[in-house]
């Protein structure tokens, strides 16, 4: 990654001293090309996560059991929406169009958090998301939001802000069936039994086999390593979940005294990466949603371009 450019050399030794003293690379600096790539890829796929992320909830809106659990839910896809936004406009201060990342993810070639090619099949799969999903991603975003580059570390400060409350609404919702008739604790355990894997995927790969960690790290984008913050979440959850008489789907589940750490069992990579390659149980039907939405919207986007043309032309004010 160093490059041959004597004065390259010299911009990338007072680029990674910069980080090093815990500055904000912005969008005007100078920095490595890698820098840049690594950061539309993570970012992008970041945005495209949130806006693919609202349709397994979504889904359950006109479903809700009651008037304030259909209020949250809008809220919350509200929210997720808005998250894509903020993340959009971070990605686009790199040089890269919004029309580019939207059609990479239209063309099924940009990638997003594989864990929304899962269905929800109950409605306490939104509390469980709410709880783990959400948890999860708090986990990283929260990392995040100390990021090297400043457009990204602002935009999650108000991420984490709202991810926040969706967390806290899921695990109402789960102490609240947990709690419940047999029928409502065997819905939410059955919703912890199938979301609990895809959750500790969602950090990424085990840091050995990664092959961004180590420039993401040594940039400063992220400061914590995927096995860290995975272990992280589990040593926080595991307790949470016994403590509401539910259980963990994972037989090789085991508290290890020396290292105050809860020792999970092998994760299914095999799996994770059929998701990856848009063979899960809902990647067609994702991007389908998705296309179907950019289709639907174009009529709005022609009425937007057409009145810009007019306003510069003088035509209206």
């Amino acid at each position: 990654m160093e490059s041959r450019n004597p004065t390259d050399a010299t911009q990338l030794q007072e680029f990674e001293a910069r980080i090093a003293r815990g500055e904000k690379i912005e969008p005007g600096d100078w920095m490595p090309d890698e820098y840049r790539r690594q950061l539309i890829r993570m970012i992008s796929q970041h945005a495209h996560s949130e806006v693919v992320g609202m349709l397994p909830e979504g889904a359950w809106i006109t479903r809700a059991p009651n008037l304030r659990r259909k209020l949250v839910l809008l809220a919350k896809v509200q929210d997720e929406a808005g998250h894509g936004q903020y993340l959009y406009h971070a990605a686009e201060t790199l040089g890269i169009s919004r029309e580019e990342m939207l059609a990479l993810l239209l063309s099924g070639k940009a990638k997003y958090a594989s864990v929304f090619n899962y269905p929800t099949l109950t409605w306490a799969d939104n509390g469980v998301i709410g709880w783990l999903v959400d948890g999860a991603a708090i986990k990283n975003q929260t990392m995040l939001a100390h990021a090297s580059y400043g457009p990204y570390s602002r935009a999650m400060v108000r991420i984490c802000a709202e991810e926040g409350f969706h967390m806290k609404q899921g695990k109402e919702m789960v102490i609240m069936y947990a709690q419940g008739t047999p029928g409502q604790q065997a819905m939410v355990q059955d919703a912890i039994n199938r979301w609990w894997w895809p959750a500790l995927m969602m950090f990424g790969l085990p840091d050995d086999t990664s092959p961004n960690s180590e420039v993401l790290m040594r940039w400063g984008i992220k400061t914590k390593s995927n096995d860290t913050l995975r272990q992280e979440f589990v040593n926080e959850m595991v307790p949470e979940i016994h403590a509401l008489g539910l259980t963990v789907p994972d037989p090789d589940l085991r508290y290890d005294e020396a290292s105050g750490n809860w020792r999970y069992g092998a994760i299914d990579w095999d799996e994770f990466w059929q998701v990856v390659r848009g063979n899960g149980p809902c990647n067609a039907e994702r991007l389908a949603a998705r296309r179907q939405a950019h289709e639907d919207g174009a009529w709005v986007r022609e009425a937007v371009a057409a009145y810009a043309d007019k306003r510069a032309a003088g035509l209206v004010v």
